[in-house]
């Protein structure tokens, strides 16, 4: 009789269980009936008087302890309809994934390893350990949108900037015959109101730059020689140190010789212009002041080198004189002593480049000769030296870029380059080539995008290496004015 109720109904009951049996296990809905299905730990043998009412007496009924849901609440119709998954939008999924783990972990942060024996499911990464930012480029999306450093930052990340492109061909050369091959002299030097000086042999030319008009200012004569040229600040001037140790002053406009001052005893290779004071340094060893604002116009006389004088700067401030010699040394004087407040002797060779950065105060820059090479940089405030870079060959000049913080180099054996470095990182932005010679002359146009160079191959070569200085946009105003409010009623 069970086993034809078990084929009629389609549901495989257990052996000894009828239909009844169990619905009375499974539908009851008495909280007795609950309370001994919950206490049926295994399978047990029910008494015939427990189900008297429902089955045969004389059979014993064996029951199982597994629960068998009512399915009346499912939706088996709605089966085939479930939406697949995508394989762009599992992908577009993930990215968002990596993104917030990005953000919220940082970029670096690791995957899950399946458990294993020893293994703990835990990320692979040291959640409490500071860390270095190891970010490459190993996984397909980038690792934030919203930058490193600000966390949740709604800051766009500013992109690098290209490295700037210097023409590497000179735009202009000019002959210059009888240009001397000497690294002792100075006699290339461009006035703030765009006037080129040269000295050639006895002679000292002007080449204004708008109209490449050229002017003879003097003849020193067969017995004598230029050696310096160095030009007032305000460009109406220019002094003159001459082989036979004098130093005149010519008026740059109307090419006339306003003064002649002596005291070197032989040639004067190099001069220096502050807002009043004129120095000159000679192979004497000797620097000689002069106040051109007053008729005895000597001042001082600085002693401090043990051979020729060969680089002379003052400072944008007119406090301090720098002066590099043939002796190695690199001497620093005050405006108000006589002896020097630095003596640097850490270059090797004679120091004729000098340069002091319009951008820091009491930042000076130094070149070596052939035997040195090298470009170092010192804190005048406290007379440390803060780098040195060894530039390979001869230092011959340097000159700081006022529109960037850069500066430019000329060198001489065995490159005869010019190289333009970045500031402070010495990074190298160009290195330009074409004089045959070493360079020993270098100057910079007013607007402080263009160089001239000048060496014993008898060229000046003009460059365009620096860009033009930034201008801030122009603020506009919000107020009552800009409104079109010009009137009072």
């Amino acid at each position: 009789m069970d086993s034809n109720i078990r084929r009629k109904s389609g549901i495989n009951l257990p052996a000894g269980m009828s239909e009844t049996s169990l619905r009375l296990e499974t539908f009851s809905g008495s909280s007795s009936s609950l309370r001994n299905a919950s206490n049926l730990q295994s399978p047990r043998t029910m008494s015939p008087r427990t189900i008297s009412n429902l089955s045969s007496p004389s059979k014993s009924v064996t029951c199982s302890d597994r629960f068998i849901p009512c399915r009346s609440s499912s939706r088996l119709h709605t089966f085939g309809l479930i939406e697949k998954a995508s394989p762009v939008k599992e992908g577009g999924n993930e990215a968002y994934s990596r993104l917030l783990k990005s953000e919220l972990f940082g970029s670096d942060f690791g995957s899950f390893s399946p458990a294993g024996q020893g293994s703990p499911m835990t990320p692979s990464k040291n959640m409490l350990r500071f860390r270095t930012d190891n970010s490459g480029p190993n996984s397909p999306y980038s690792p934030s949108i919203l930058g490193h450093d600000s966390g949740l930052s709604c800051e766009s990340a500013t992109p690098p900037k290209p490295p700037r492109k210097v023409p590497k061909t000179p735009h202009k050369v000019l002959d210059a015959p009888s240009l001397q091959d000497d690294f002792y002299l100075n006699l290339v030097d461009w006035s703030s109101q765009n006037v080129l000086a040269v000295g050639l042999g006895t002679c000292v030319y002007l080449w204004t730059a708008s109209t490449s008009k050229v002017t003879k200012l003097c003849d020193l004569g067969p017995n004598d020689g230029v050696c310096s040229v160095q030009w007032t600040r305000e460009g109406s001037y220019i002094s003159i140190g001459t082989n036979l140790g004098q130093v005149q002053v010519w008026d740059g406009t109307q090419c006339k010789r306003v003064r002649t001052m002596s005291g070197h005893q032989t040639r004067t290779g190099v001069l220096a212009w502050s807002s009043r004071i004129l120095s000159s340094g000679s192979r004497d060893r000797n620097i000689l002041q002069h106040d051109l604002r007053v008729s005895n116009d000597f001042v001082s006389k600085l002693v401090g080198h043990k051979s020729e004088v060969c680089g002379l700067k003052w400072s944008h401030d007119d406090r301090e004189l720098a002066s590099g010699g043939n002796d190695n040394q690199l001497l620093v004087w005050n405006q108000h002593s006589q002896q020097p407040i630095l003596k640097l002797t850490e270059h090797t060779a004679a120091v004729k480049a000098i340069a002091w950065s319009p951008h820091q105060n009491g930042l000076l820059a130094s070149g070596g000769g052939t035997a040195d090479r090298c470009i170092r940089f010192w804190n005048t405030t406290n007379g440390n030296q803060l780098n040195s870079v060894d530039t390979g060959s001869q230092v011959c000049n340097l000159a700081w870029s006022k529109n960037v913080n850069e500066l430019v180099s000329t060198h001489g054996y065995s490159q005869n380059q010019i190289m333009v470095w970045k500031y402070p990182s010495m990074a190298k932005v160009a290195t330009l080539t074409g004089h045959s010679f070493r360079v020993l002359y270098l100057a910079m146009s007013p607007d402080g995008q263009t160089i001239v160079t000048g060496a014993g191959d008898e060229t000046l070569r003009f460059w365009n290496i620096f860009p033009s200085i930034k201008t801030p946009a122009p603020v506009k105003d919000t107020g009552l004015w800009s409104l079109g409010r010009t009137h009072i009623r």
